[in-house]
């Protein structure tokens, strides 16, 4: 990278999507009108990490097929569950308790990367991440993400969806900690039909606490990326 950002934090807890959405949009918005109007270094409005835990929510990238949501109105409602159809990329996928959703809002431009080296970027954060608590994630060929055993029985650990606009990002990553996975059993995550999902907790067979995983998530963010926190 050509320089050192500084990025703030935001733990909002758990949160409501549709909330949480509104409160990425308030910064990233405000970053690209301010690239729109090429706006000095001291008018800028700060990169910045969010991490959350949502309730019950599945979300659909704009380039995703309705058809991976294997339930229908009343069925969401009985789980509890909302449905947002937003402007990621990518297809269907599931937010909720024991799940950290991190959502940066970068100026990749700022940070001298383009957007395959930033995806790459948060796929080796997490695998970062999951190696602390002795848990080896991989790539896996044409699937963004970070896969368990991507060669033999490939299982999502963290599902990555992310939107651009002149080099600002929102959206990001969820990573499965604790997550009940039976909710993965109503979509075809990612739109794919093969592939299973899992989590932190069911890969080392023990209680982990999000406490401690975000504790590791938020220095491996910092360590790839590189940036420093205010």
């Amino acid at each position: 990278m050509s320089v050192t950002t500084k990025v703030i934090f935001d733990d909002l807890g758990r949160r409501d999507y549709k909330e949480t959405w509104d409160y990425q949009e308030l910064f990233f918005n405000a970053k690209v009108l301010e690239k729109r109007a090429s706006v000095s270094d001291g008018g800028k409005t700060p990169d910045r990490l969010i991490f959350v835990e949502h309730n019950h929510v599945y979300t659909l990238g704009k380039s995703g097929s309705e058809q991976n949501l294997l339930l229908d109105y009343i069925q969401l409602q009985a789980r509890d569950a909302s449905f947002y159809r937003i402007d990621r990329g990518g297809d269907i996928t599931y937010h909720g308790p024991g799940q950290i959703v991190g959502y940066p809002i970068f100026d990749l431009e700022g940070m001298g990367i383009g957007l395959r080296e930033y995806i790459q970027l948060l796929e080796e954060a997490i695998i970062r991440c999951i190696s602390r608590f002795g848990i080896e994630g991989s790539r896996l060929e044409g699937a963004t993400g970070v896969w368990i055993d991507p060669g033999t029985r490939a299982r999502k650990i963290c599902a990555i969806g992310v939107r651009a606009s002149r080099f600002v990002t929102m959206h990001g990553f969820a990573l499965n900690v604790s997550t009940d996975l039976s909710y993965f059993n109503h979509i075809n995550p990612c739109g794919f039909t093969d592939k299973g999902v899992t989590s932190i907790e069911k890969e080392t067979g023990r209680k982990i606490a999000m406490e401690d995983v975000k504790r590791v998530m938020y220095d491996s963010m910092r360590e790839v990326f590189g940036y420093e926190y205010y």
